[in-house]
């Protein structure tokens, strides 16, 4: 679950729907919540809302180190923690590799103590996966988070075997490019041939090709729908083949 902007709100009624949307990813068994402090009241309302939810310390949770320097970076991690109402935190990282060199060194040592489980980087663009690999080559980290969809192909390239060489697990943000392969197909059903592989939403279509990737490890789409949530969560329910995958290319490129 990601929390991009439909976790930063401070009205009610959305905080409610959120509410159910976690209540729908606890009974999927999804685990992983992923926030920073760059979303705004994300990380408040995590904190506010998830004690309401059975069994929430069950849940996966993951922020990010978003600041320049040593003081501020601690800092900040510290703040997120008390927003987060986590004694630890289960991910902890560097958001688009903002200062890693400094926090790197203090993420190792909080988890040499056990106040994070994972170390973990992060970026959206395809123009800094090159930088990505060359961190994974050179530090241990424990995950790495980047874009990845149906339409943007470019992490097969080479970072995702990096990943897979170096036991790094792997997050994928972005999952429907913001929204853009929504539009592309809006007012579209879905073809015949998906229907029968067992991909019953557009939302699935997406994710199924994203999750039939044996290097990633989890998807982290956001919602504040507990009806979309559902189908996001859906997803894992089916995994597609090598052929499917490449139709399912095909059809969109022709669309």
């Amino acid at each position: 679950m990601g929390t991009w902007q439909t976790f930063d709100t401070s009205n009610k009624e959305k905080h409610l729907q959120l509410t159910a949307v976690l209540g729908e990813m606890q009974k999927s068994g999804a685990k992983l919540i992923d926030s920073s402090p760059m979303y705004g009241k994300s990380e408040k309302v995590i904190g506010e809302l998830t004690p309401s939810i059975e069994n929430h310390n069950d849940f996966f949770y993951a922020t990010k180190v978003w600041t320049t320097g040593l003081k501020s970076g601690i800092e900040q991690m510290e703040k997120s923690m008390r927003l987060m109402q986590r004694q630890s935190i289960d991910l902890m990282q560097i958001h688009n590799l903002k200062d890693w060199k400094t926090h790197i060194k203090t993420l190792r040592e909080w988890k040499e103590i056990g106040k994070i489980k994972y170390i973990g980087i992060t970026h959206y663009t395809d123009s800094m996966h090159e930088d990505l690999e060359k961190i994974i080559k050179s530090e241990k980290i424990d995950f790495v988070q980047f874009n990845y969809s149906i339409e943007d192909r470019n992490a097969e390239k080479s970072l995702f075997a990096t990943a897979a060489d170096h036991g790094v697990a792997t997050l994928i943000n972005r999952p429907f490019g913001e929204g853009r392969l929504f539009k592309k197909v809006r007012g579209k059903a879905l073809p015949e041939w998906a229907i029968e592989n067992g991909i019953d939403n557009w939302s699935n279509f997406f994710l199924q090709y994203i999750i039939a990737n044996p290097a990633v490890t989890c998807v982290i789409p956001a919602t504040s729908n507990p009806l979309h949530a559902t189908d996001n969560f859906n997803a894992g329910k089916v995994i597609i083949d090598e052929n499917l995958k490449e139709k399912m290319v095909g059809y969109l490129t022709h669309l």
